[in-house]
């Protein structure tokens, strides 16, 4: 299924992209696309007949397609050839930090450029959701608490992220800089999540095209890693790391200018679309 929020920001509806890819609103099966529905619910939702449910406009407004996320957690460096273009040494277990939820927003909204910020950049990445709660999971259980998958813009502006004192996370979780979605692939419909195409363009120029077979922590080793931690709960994201060609990257660095178009997808996951804007 490939589960979505629709409507204006603060009023999204949950919803479901039937199979000839209209938009189908499910406000009569579940309240939200959410955490206790992703643990409780899923069935519910996947034993509805589509052709019942009213059809949405395709113009309107997709919201981030999981609501009220608890915990937006990332790992960093997980692609070995991204590491070695930000000339960082391949991590020996995975590198953590989080994004505030506030920085959530939908696939196609404006990403903002912070004031006085000179080095926004930009990072497709893989994102996982959680479907039931757990703690202490073992690498081989750690897929069923999957829900499934969906893309992630990882915006960052690298000075508030490595050059003043300090974690990643300030640099990170700027508001705006977690677009999400377009929606949530639940896991039955990925054969495999660790062999799919990923790739952002910047007006036009493709700057990533990976492969997902290149990360260097596999998804059941993540959740099972951050779940030594902290409990991992129904509806909280990770996102699971960039391949190369972040703007860092590039020689001379590049980074993003408002009036500028992001475009960036995942194989069977959809695609993203923002315009960078200036904060006000």
């Amino acid at each position: 299924m490939k589960l979505l929020r629709f409507g204006e920001k603060g009023q999204e509806k949950p919803g479901i992209l039937d199979q000839n890819g209209q938009i189908r609103d499910l406000s009569s099966v579940v309240n939200d696309i959410n955490g206790a529905v992703l643990a409780k619910q899923l069935d519910k939702i996947k034993n509805t007949d589509l052709s019942t449910l009213p059809v949405v406009d395709a113009q309107t407004r997709l919201g981030a397609c999981v609501a009220e996320i608890g915990k937006f957690i990332c790992i960093g460096l997980n692609y070995s050839d991204h590491a070695a273009e930000t000339g960082a040494e391949v991590p020996a277990e995975p590198v953590v930090f989080n994004k505030w939820t506030s920085a959530v927003v939908g696939p196609n909204d404006d990403v903002e450029i912070p004031k006085n910020s000179e080095k926004t950049d930009w990072e497709v990445e893989l994102g996982v959701v959680i479907g039931k709660d757990g703690r202490y999971i073992s690498k081989e259980q750690a897929m069923d608490y999957v829900a499934g998958y969906c893309v992630i813009n990882d915006v960052s502006e690298r000075a508030l992220q490595l050059e003043g004192t300090g974690t990643w996370d300030k640099g990170k979780g700027c508001d705006t800089f977690g677009p999400t979605g377009p929606w949530l692939v639940t896991k039955d419909e990925i054969e495999d999540p660790h062999n799919l195409n990923i790739w952002l363009e910047v007006d036009g120029h493709r700057y990533q095209n990976g492969n997902t077979s290149t990360m260097i922590f596999d998804i059941p080793t993540i959740v099972s890693y951050l779940s030594q931690f902290m409990s991992l709960q129904a509806g909280d994201v990770i996102s699971t790391g960039t391949p190369p060609g972040v703007g860092l990257g590039q020689k001379p660095p590049v980074y993003l200018k408002a009036g500028q178009v992001m475009r960036l997808g995942i194989d069977g996951l959809g695609e993203q679309q923002q315009k960078v804007v200036a904060a006000q």
